[in-house]
């Protein structure tokens, strides 16, 4: 908590050396001066405050457009940003967002931008395959597939903005979230259906 004026100007009172010359009441030219000081220190201790409440990408306002620009947002991935608070979930998601190679983690980060999708696997096609299993070379282990509705339909939430739509469709979201965060030793494809 930033220190108040009054704080500075019992600090600075409190270096003064003793004696009559020194009057440390209200009205004196001594503590007027020291009240005009304190001011400007107690205005400076604020500003610290203040940036270190920037630092934080949860908490920025005044910085936000620098942590965006740090983060690489906006970006094709993470769709209009309108808000604020859009913004800020954008930026921590982006610097807090470990990745993964789970199917769940896929299916969590699709479920979060309101898709709901499976993960289908491929493996190579050996002689203790099924009989029903697709002829797939050693290639196809790098390869997965997301299978997703058509027409996904993102719906107006409560924690939607005023000035957001009700509803938006299609699928390049997904498909740009998904490559973006895939293993790079990997191919992704995505079916609709």
């Amino acid at each position: 908590m930033a220190l108040k004026t009054n704080d500075y100007v019992q600090q600075l009172q409190g270096l003064l050396p003793p004696g009559p010359a020194w009057p440390r009441d209200l009205e004196s030219l001594v503590t007027k001066l020291l009240t005009a000081f304190a001011a400007e220190y107690a205005r400076v201790d604020q500003r610290i405050e203040d940036l270190l409440n920037e630092a934080d990408p949860r908490t920025t306002t005044q910085l936000l457009s620098d942590w965006e620009r740090v983060a690489g947002l906006p970006d094709v991935c993470t769709g209009p940003l309108d808000s604020i608070a859009a913004r800020r979930d954008a930026l921590v998601a982006r610097l807090t967002n470990l990745g993964g190679q789970s199917r769940q983690y896929y299916i969590d980060l699709a479920a979060a931008l309101g898709y709901e999708i499976t993960i289908t696997e491929f493996r190579p096609f050996t002689v203790n395959s099924g009989v029903n299993d697709p002829l797939c070379s050693q290639e196809w282990r790098f390869v997965w597939q997301v299978n997703a509705a058509q027409d996904t339909v993102r719906r107006f939430t409560v924690n939607s903005g005023v000035d957001e739509a009700l509803a938006s469709w299609g699928n390049a979201l997904l498909e740009c979230a998904i490559s973006r965060l895939k293993p790079a030793h990997t191919l992704v494809q995505f079916a609709y259906t």
